[in-house]
């Protein structure tokens, strides 16, 4: 397994192109947990469609494929929106944050995948700050997309946990 790289969002003739990917199995979803740790979106970007199965969050994901080319091009280190979009959710259920207040912003940390017999399972969004969003699967089907050029991320800094 490798890491995502800048050249894998290249197309063929040379020009940034957005990441779409997919994961079906516990090993695809630590790649886009991994493309997504640091992402930060507004509480109210959640939304749970129980009708089509689907949950769905935009996020303002930190682009760390991008990390090591911003640095050796002297330039800043990016963001871009993405959505994440969770296929055959069965339930949602959320824990420490206050979904009543429509100022919180989150900050997603990892998604975590624990299996459960014929293919069923739970992914959590584990969120700073001890939140987390739990999400019952019939099956495991993750979708990331990136629907917004990258823009210099407002902080200027790549994200820092404080080893």
């Amino acid at each position: 397994m490798t890491d995502a790289r800048f050249e894998d969002g290249v197309g063929a003739n040379g020009a940034d192109t957005p990441l779409l990917l997919a994961a079906q199995d516990d090993e695809g979803l630590s790649i886009l947990s991994s493309l997504l740790q640091d992402a930060v979106f507004g509480i109210t970007e959640m939304q749970y469609t129980k009708t089509r199965r689907r949950f769905a969050v935009l996020v303002n994901r930190f682009r760390w494929e991008d990390r090591a080319q911003a640095q050796l091009d002297k330039r800043g280190v990016e963001r871009v929106q993405s959505l994440l979009v969770f296929h055959d959710v069965l339930a949602v259920q959320t824990a420490g944050i206050d979904r009543n207040d429509a100022d919180t912003v989150l900050s997603l940390m990892q998604i975590a995948f624990a299996p459960g017999p014929d293919g069923t399972g739970q992914a959590r969004l584990i969120l700073s700050g001890d939140g987390s969003v739990a999400l019952t699967l019939e099956a495991l089907d993750v979708q990331l997309r990136d629907v917004t050029r990258p823009y210099l991320a407002p902080s200027g800094r790549v994200p820092d946990h404080g080893a």
